[in-house]
């Protein structure tokens, strides 16, 4: 094993910070944001950011407690729109040009999100697959911008921006018609992904989900669909670890998929017994992604991203501990003995291997992962809790 090499990949891997964490999922472009799509954030812990600049103090208190250079994850419901009401499928870069620049002054990457939810033409449950064209239309339009502005975004950092659609289209019943949705879905996508866009400074990803709260029964966007329109139409594909069965293995997934889409997108989570995006622990579902990430030598065609937001605990610690995490499951994966692993299954000897991966458990990762800190300058072990202790005394406790 070569710590080095180890140390020197994580460091240029970045990991895209979801940005909805912060504030329950709630965004800025609606006066009195209510949450929808069957989504759900549980918990009232105090300190909520309510503003984009509480939001952007809170990002960077996490992220100067975690190693690394990343990247941000914006959805587009929270645009900077100075105050003014702007309909979603009317925004332009401008109103994410505070957001590029305030990237630009910290070194951070930008990756981007329409946002097919929260909005009185989704309450019905449907967006992109609608059976009123004029609702579906709406939809498209708004697509259509996202992708505009994220490339813009891209070209402006010099670094491509990961722009990922997910949409809350289901039924909470079994219907009668389950082809017309997706006909309808599949038509809506083709018209948001029509208009030309530089491969060099975006990629379009598209991601599925199995059930959630008032889509027990059908998803329009199922992960057999979405396979399918990103290997026809040669478009990144997400894997969410929390959006699909329980007892599913989505590293399983990485190798089958890799060989007929361009690239993944991972959105790393934790769901517990339902999609309900739980911080990421250092577990064996999320060690298992990140070593066939690694494995699989697909680190290059692989863009990690968090995907999760819990109101009942201090939110800049979730961050802190959900991607430090998310980096202890990469090192680990890093620091496999890979070739004599490889070597031991190639020749047969399964015995070797199992040995092998069962000693590789207790080597001493703890010390590297402690070495990675120092390097980055960030506190080791549990230090950077009493960090956020007292941001949650002198900054948050004001916030009511």
């Amino acid at each position: 094993m070569d710590a080095e090499s180890a140390l020197a990949t994580l460091a240029a891997t970045p990991i895209s910070i979801h940005c909805w964490q912060g504030d329950d999922v709630g965004g800025f472009d609606r006066p009195d944001p209510t949450l929808g799509g069957g989504l759900q954030a549980t918990g009232n812990y105090p300190g909520k950011a309510r503003t984009i600049a509480e939001l952007r103090a809170d990002m960077e208190k996490a992220l100067s407690l975690i190693p690394g250079r990343h990247r941000l994850n914006l959805h587009a419901s929270y645009a900077d729109t100075g105050g003014k009401t702007v309909e979603r499928d009317e925004l332009g870069f401008e109103h994410f040009d505070s957001w590029v620049r305030w990237c630009q002054e910290r070194g951070l990457g930008f990756d981007f999100n329409p946002t097919f939810f929260s909005h009185p033409l989704a309450d019905d449950g449907f967006t992109l697959s609608h059976r009123d064209p004029a609702v579906r239309g709406f939809w498209v339009r708004h697509g259509i911008a996202c992708r505009r502005i994220a490339a813009e975004a891209g070209r402006r950092l010099g670094k491509r921006t990961v722009t990922n659609v997910w949409i809350p289209d289901a039924y909470k019943d079994t219907p009668v018609d389950r082809k017309a949705p997706r006909d309808r879905l599949e038509a809506s996508l083709d018209a948001i992904f029509a208009e030309p866009v530089s491969p060099e400074w975006n990629a379009d990803a598209v991601e599925s989900k199995l059930f959630g709260i008032g889509a027990e029964s059908y998803t329009v966007g199922s992960h057999e669909f979405y396979l399918g329109y990103a290997a026809s139409r040669g478009k990144w594909l997400c894997l969410d670890a929390g959006h699909f069965h329980p007892t599913e293995s989505v590293a399983d997934k990485i190798s089958a998929v890799q060989r007929y889409v361009p690239g993944v997108l991972l959105h790393v989570s934790r769901g517990v017994r339902w999609d309900s995006d739980h911080v990421v622990l250092f577990d064996d579902a999320t060690r298992a992604l990140l070593e066939e990430v690694v494995r699989g030598e697909f680190l290059g065609r692989t863009a990690i991203g968090l995907d999760f937001f819990d109101a009942s605990i201090n939110r800049i610690a979730a961050w802190v501990i959900g991607t430090r995490n998310a980096q202890k499951c990469l090192l680990a994966a890093l620091l496999e003995p890979i070739g004599r692993l490889r070597s031991a299954e190639e020749a047969g000897d399964h015995t070797a291997r199992l040995a092998l991966l069962e000693e590789t458990k207790t080597l001493p990762f703890g010390a590297v992962w402690d070495e990675f800190c120092r390097r980055e300058d960030v506190p080791v072990g549990a230090d950077w809790l009493e960090e956020v202790r007292s941001y949650e005394r002198n900054v948050l406790a004001s916030r009511g």
